[in-house]
């Protein structure tokens, strides 16, 4: 019963953690980051601003907490993949995987203001630092993955040179994408990793 007691804890920590990402990126998006509080994301994830501040140093951190857990589970999902599958053939499944559309999460809203915004808040100093810190973290996760899969260590070239080019790869993709956040990732994602795929 403890276990089943845990096991639902944590789904509402993370549940909790992700309400609280899609109302921060929503609001910063209708208003400009400079113009929510946190109390204003707290109350639209329904939580007080105690518990915000339980799970998030900042609303830039909320903002980025999305993609912070999307990295983690780039080098998750490539330790799922079949032992037999091409490495690159697993890091691209690993990649798109993550940035299927979650249930619940925040859309583009139905105007031509989306792509402004989100190049707007994408361009906040804090947000820029929070997103070079989940890169960072991301890359280095995924260099251990790549190193235990290749039969390698964390401290070699390959897989850090591996690593760095899925991180290289993901941020040129999300950057284009911004442009147009109307186009669907996944295939842009999929077009990105078949141009740095080792010939």
């Amino acid at each position: 019963m403890a276990a089943d007691d845990d096991g639902l804890r944590e789904r509402k920590k993370r549940e909790t953690r992700f309400a609280l990402s899609q109302a921060a990126i929503r609001l910063a998006l209708e208003r400009g980051l400079d113009a929510v509080s946190v109390a204003d994301i707290a109350a639209a994830a329904n939580v007080s601003e105690r518990t915000f501040r339980n799970y998030f140093a900042s609303k830039a951190e909320a903002v980025v907490a999305t993609h912070v857990v999307r990295g983690q589970r780039i080098a998750e999902t490539l330790r799922e993949r079949p032992a037999d599958e091409p490495l690159w053939d697993a890091l691209t499944h690993a990649v798109v995987g993550q940035f299927e559309q979650a249930p619940g999460a925040a859309t583009p809203p139905p105007d031509d203001r989306y792509p402004a915004a989100l190049r707007k808040l994408l361009a906040e100093p804090a947000v820029q630092h929070e997103v070079f810190r989940a890169h960072a973290a991301a890359r280095d996760e995924l260099t251990v993955a790549v190193a235990d899969r290749t039969g390698t260590a964390a401290e070699d070239l390959y897989p850090q040179v591996v690593a760095a080019m899925v991180s290289a790869g993901l941020g040129t993709a999300l950057t284009h994408w911004s442009r147009d956040p109307a186009q669907p990732l996944g295939p842009l994602l999929r077009a990105v990793f078949d141009q740095i795929r080792p010939r």
